[in-house]
């Protein structure tokens, strides 16, 4: 939940964009944004916020990606690609509002990124854009 709404703040666009980056981090780790966060062996790392704990991790470890991906997809995944959506994620997920970005912006920072996407990009780009082609 967007500190706006527990500090009884004027509401405004930036709620939604919080609540992107934490969705955006569920679906990166697999894990839910407000319990206890638990390690492989089931022994509870931490009580707070998923979006902290990515933090933690993101500032303690060099293999910090590794750490906080899902483990049901069994390390099937780019972690260049991962570690664009956790680093566009932790930006939406600011405690100030206005250091995050706008929606806006965070459609041009992924798109920059698909963009950038040599071998697939054309598929990917359409994708994103909603087109079909």
């Amino acid at each position: 939940m967007a500190p706006e709404w527990v500090l009884n703040m004027p509401i405004t666009s930036k709620v939604d964009v919080h609540s992107y980056g934490i969705v955006l981090l569920e679906l990166v780790t697999g894990r839910s944004p407000s319990i206890g966060v638990h390690g492989i062996d089931g022994k509870q790392l931490m009580q707070g916020t998923l979006s902290k704990w990515v933090k933690q991790q993101r500032d303690v470890t060099e293999t910090w990606i590794g750490m906080i991906v899902d483990p049901t997809l069994d390390g099937k995944y780019d972690e260049a690609e991962m570690s664009i959506m956790v680093k566009v994620a932790l930006q939406c997920v600011q405690e100030d509002k206005d250091a995050r970005p706008t929606m806006g912006e965070v459609v041009q920072m992924l798109l920059r990124f698909v963009e950038k996407d040599s071998a697939n990009s054309k598929a990917r780009l359409v994708y994103v854009r909603g087109e079909s082609r």
